[in-house]
């Protein structure tokens, strides 16, 4: 197997070319640092991804929270994450970096929230 892609594990960005033989044996060429032969397994063998979406908000003067998991998630997981985020609803207040999910499907990541959301406040025919 061989494929192309740019590493993302440090700001140089560099293209790499890796090859995986049948014995199992990984040949990167094109990275400028030890990262990038890290990153090229991991990304051959078990890619990760931080899901970054949004969650509904009741309660709140936006329907909507920005979030994302704390940490990279396996790529094959990512459906199952999202039907989960999806069926999800929190009430307002949500403050930057509030854990709205722990451990996510056992990968040890949070989904924590990147933007605050403030209670509505209520109308005067509301309060009553």
């Amino acid at each position: 197997m061989k494929r192309k892609f740019v590493c993302v594990s440090c700001p140089v960005g560099c293209e790499l070319e890796v090859e995986l033989d049948d014995q199992g044996t990984l040949t990167v060429t094109g990275n400028r640092c030890p990262r990038g032969e890290a990153y090229a397994w991991e990304e051959i063998t078990e890619p990760k991804r931080v899901l970054p979406t949004s969650v509904k908000v009741v309660g709140g003067e936006l329907p909507l929270a920005s979030v994302r998991t704390d940490r990279p998630i396996p790529k094959g997981l990512i459906p199952q994450v999202m039907e989960l985020i999806k069926k999800l609803s929190v009430p307002a207040p949500v403050e930057v970096g509030q854990v709205l999910l722990k451990d996510l499907l056992g990968t040890g990541a949070n989904l924590v929230a990147t933007r605050a959301v403030a209670r509505r406040a209520c109308a005067p025919h509301e309060a009553l």
